[in-house]
């Protein structure tokens, strides 16, 4: 499964590193019903 997120990561021109980072620090909060938004294809960093 880590292999495709990472695949997507690449396609979408992300850092495979940072998005995982970002992705493990947010998901015990994030809402189920937007856990879309943290995909590689639709995943933007918080500022």
């Amino acid at each position: 499964m880590l292999y495709s997120f990472f695949g997507s990561c690449r396609e979408a021109g992300l850092n495979e590193r940072e998005w995982l980072h970002d992705v493990l620090l947010r998901i015990g909060q994030h809402p189920i019903n937007r856990i879309e938004e943290l995909l590689p294809g639709r995943w933007k960093a918080k500022v």
